[in-house]
């Protein structure tokens, strides 16, 4: 288990923005790996020609729980890996960022994050620490506040007594809307080193489709919180719109964007994102085949999924279910889909939150038992090691 989680620093995309292989674009450049404004939507599920040459994962994958990371956990949420191994965890409820070590389970809080006001399903949410951590020591934070969503980053001293090891937060991005509900909450530094937000329509349908409106979008920014240029609209951040409620950002070995959502009462939605794409919501709820709208590539009950976190390896995205109670695999050639989406652990953690990627075959998986709408038992919540293939 420390072998695996060793390599976080750097094979976690989602905390760290590293990539391997290197060729990151310039700070400010266009994103690698996605098609220009306005390309077409992926092609239907087994086109030939979508994913030239595109090597694909076998269709049947496999999971194994290979350690316990932490437990009793209250409200987990985002998960930054730190290098060296351990983690830095956000309390949704709590407004806390705790540090896991991973070779005890042992778990400090390190600091709380002033001015989180949670409420329903808003509060601490998305990690992700600095493209340059190492030199400036930055850690990244969206929260819901009394009054938005916004984006924060704070200075991590380790020297610092347990408690106070947060500098004061500097807020680099604020405005996005708040509710009760679809506060979105992921945020993760890409390929080109941009932070990327999912945020959410907070159950006022119209901001979705709103391009004026920051809810129901995926934003990129700079790490100080401007618009990149390259972005589909000049001094704008927003990067895709018409979304219900994004909680999942991951890049495949391509560096292309995958986001999950929540959908209403039918579909929910794993997307392959494109700048400047309309996903459809509230026009459309999983694959409605209406021009203009893309399509998503795979899509699930509500009550099989209900997706948060998502990473990729191993040739799958890998997807955490909380209503669902599941961990879904989505094995892609390109942007194809190699077989249908696969589950794994139905019912045996209960209501699974984050998913982050080690490296290689390896994941680490987060319970959210403790969101108050989970069934909480003893040791929950946990932050599970598993491999997969």
């Amino acid at each position: 288990m420390l072998a695996a989680v060793a390599l976080a620093g750097c094979g976690a995309l989602l905390a760290t923005g590293c990539s391997p292989g290197g060729g990151d674009a310039l700070p400010g450049s266009s994103p690698p790996g996605t098609a220009s404004p306005g390309a077409g939507s992926p092609a239907p599920s087994g086109s030939a020609s979508a994913s030239p040459g595109a090597v694909a994962p076998p269709a049947k994958g496999a999971v194994t729980v290979t350690g316990e990371v932490a437990k009793g956990l209250e409200s987990p949420w985002g998960v930054a890996p730190l290098p060296g191994g351990d983690l830095l965890v956000a309390s949704r409820d709590k407004g806390t960022i705790s540090r896991v070590a991973v070779g005890s389970g042992a778990v400090t809080q390190i600091g709380e994050v002033p001015g989180v006001a949670p409420g329903g399903e808003g509060g601490l949410m998305g990690l992700a620490l600095s493209p340059t951590f190492a030199s400036d020591r930055l850690v990244y934070a969206y929260f819901t506040t009394e009054s938005d969503n916004r984006i924060a980053r704070m200075r991590y001293d380790e020297q610092r007594p347990a408690g106070q090891q947060l500098g004061a937060p500097d807020t680099v991005f604020r405005g996005i809307p708040k509710g009760l509900i679809h506060n979105g909450g992921r945020i993760a530094f890409g390929p080109d080193r941009m932070l990327y937000a999912g945020t959410g329509e907070t159950g006022d349908t119209g901001l979705a489709q709103d391009k004026k409106s920051l809810g129901g979008k995926i934003l990129r920014m700079t790490p100080d919180g401007k618009p990149v240029h390259g972005n589909p609209e000049a001094d704008s951040v927003v990067y895709s719109y018409g979304h219900r409620n994004v909680q999942g950002l991951a890049w495949d070995k391509d560096k292309r964007l995958w986001a999950a959502e929540f959908g209403q009462k039918a579909w929910d939605e794993l997307n392959l994102i494109e700048p400047g794409g309309n996903y459809g919501w509230p026009e459309a709820e999983g694959k409605a085949g209406k021009p203009g709208l893309r399509d998503p590539v795979a899509v699930w009950k509500t009550d099989e999924a209900s997706p948060s976190g998502i990473a990729w390896a191993e040739g799958s995205v890998w997807m955490a279910g909380l209503r669902g109670d599941r961990l879904w695999r989505i094995p892609l050639a390109g942007t194809e889909l190699v077989a249908e989406p696969e589950a794994f652990l139905e019912g045996k953690y209960g209501r699974l939150r984050t998913v982050v990627a080690l490296g290689g075959d390896r994941l680490l998986l987060v319970t959210s038992e403790t969101d108050g709408r989970g069934s909480p038992e003893s040791g929950d919540d946990r932050i599970l090691t598993l491999t997969v293939r």
